[in-house]
């Protein structure tokens, strides 16, 4: 176990503002936080928030980091067991000893003083890596609350790892963004702009309920107003132009 100099006192930390819309995978992935933070001492503290890309987990993953002044970081494909470590501790502001041992004690000591959870999003690497038990050790050191998050397939690429499946207490299905959704989204990205029900409809439709192309439609129609001259825009005014599904444009043969 490391010395507690190398404790980070977050007595002083600043919570960072975030700028967010209450969409419903926010709440989803907030109360699901929640839940491990809040379980009674004798459960499991690891929980998993899944779904396919674009359905906004990242951004629901940033609001609950902020909200609970949690640890976050994001995985890359190229990431090791050590890389990911040394990220943790570079998130926690702490200088990493030279083992993969010493530094899972230094984070599990972290979070056990600090009492704060840990994010970690896009788990699937860390998946193929097959680096998943360096996070049980990290719980098991720990105890602390841990939101792993990732695709639509990790809970049964998890079942690979049985000591590790077990030690869950929750798993959460991100959902498709809705009418509602694209609405808070158009509030918050298009605050200038109305953009009335039906073209919200509209792209809520053609997006397939994938925030991120919601977004891109969103942008596309601001600028279409902007264009006309106008704060309101609706499906007639939006005409026939097509709005951003995805698929990439078929070639035209001459």
């Amino acid at each position: 176990m490391t010395t507690n100099q190398n404790v980070v006192n977050l007595g002083d930390r600043v919570e960072a503002s975030v700028t967010t819309a209450p969409l419903k995978n926010v709440m989803l992935c907030t109360r699901l936080l929640e839940q491990a933070m809040n379980r009674p001492a004798h459960l499991p503290g690891m929980v998993t928030f899944f779904g396919p890309s674009g359905w906004g987990k990242s951004f629901a993953a940033a609001y609950a980091a902020n909200k609970y002044r949690a640890y976050y970081v994001e995985c890359k494909s190229t990431w090791t067991k050590k890389a990911l470590l040394l990220s943790i501790l570079k998130e926690m502001g702490i200088q990493p000893d030279k083992t993969n041992y010493d530094m899972v004690e230094q984070i599990s000591q972290q979070l056990a003083l600090s009492g704060l959870p840990l994010i970690i999003d896009e788990m699937d690497h860390i998946v193929e890596k097959k680096a998943v038990e360096v996070v049980r050790d990290i719980y098991e050191g720990s105890n602390a609350a841990i939101l792993l998050i990732g695709e639509e397939k990790l809970p049964t690429k998890l079942l690979k790892w049985e000591r590790f499946h077990n030690r869950m207490l929750a798993w959460q299905g991100a959902q498709p963004a809705d009418l509602e959704d694209t609405r808070q989204l158009s509030q918050l990205y298009c605050p200038d702009i109305t953009i009335a029900d039906d073209l919200l409809e509209r792209i809520q439709r053609e997006s397939m309920g994938v925030a991120r192309r919601i977004c891109v439609n969103l942008n596309q129609v601001q600028q279409a107003a902007y264009s006309a001259g106008t704060d309101q825009i609706d499906v007639k005014l939006w005409g026939n132009r097509p709005l951003y599904t995805g698929d990439a444009p078929r070639r035209k043969v001459k």
